[in-house]
């Protein structure tokens, strides 16, 4: 990582291997929610992490790099932070409401990293890969928003 370009790559990387254990984790969360809008919520957001990671090849091919992820350790954490709350989780209710704020960990994280990630892009000249990124960055913020107005809505009053 000696340049820009470097870290480009780096976590380029670093967030298909993210979206890859999310695709994992994905259809836990929603076979553990008892709430039918934060599953529908959970199963939607499948569909489109499989449509980010399409992205991240076509990425990496402009690029003419190997298609492979590095491992994230803040994913990973993130992650078995919130099996915890899933396994832990005394009510539906509680668990549905503790999956939300995991999942939004996760959703925080994911547009933190797509927002540095096409910032980069643009300043090292691959327009086509900013805008392949910044559908990724979209999909993210909508995702996010569904939750909170799901915790907001619903969910956070039922597990009081």
């Amino acid at each position: 990582m000696k340049d820009l370009s470097g870290l480009f790559e780096h976590f380029l990387r670093d967030i298909y291997y993210a979206e890859k254990q999310i695709l994992k984790t994905l259809p836990k969360m929603a076979r553990k929610a008892t709430d039918d809008d934060l599953r529908a919520a959970f199963e939607e957001h499948q569909e489109e992490t499989e449509e980010q990671i399409e992205n991240l090849k076509k990425a990496f091919e402009s690029l003419g790099l190997k298609v492979k992820g590095v491992t994230c350790e803040a994913i990973e954490g993130i992650l078995e932070e919130g099996s915890e709350i899933m396994d832990e989780a005394e009510s539906g209710e509680t668990r549905d409401a503790g999956m939300i704020a995991a999942a939004q960990a996760v959703e925080h994280y994911e547009i933190t990293r797509y927002g540095t990630l096409v910032a980069w892009a643009k300043q090292l000249g691959h327009p086509e890969i900013a805008e392949l990124l910044n559908r990724n960055l979209q999909q993210e913020y909508a995702a996010d928003q569904k939750l909170s107005k799901l915790g907001k809505t619903e969910i956070n009053k039922e597990a009081a």
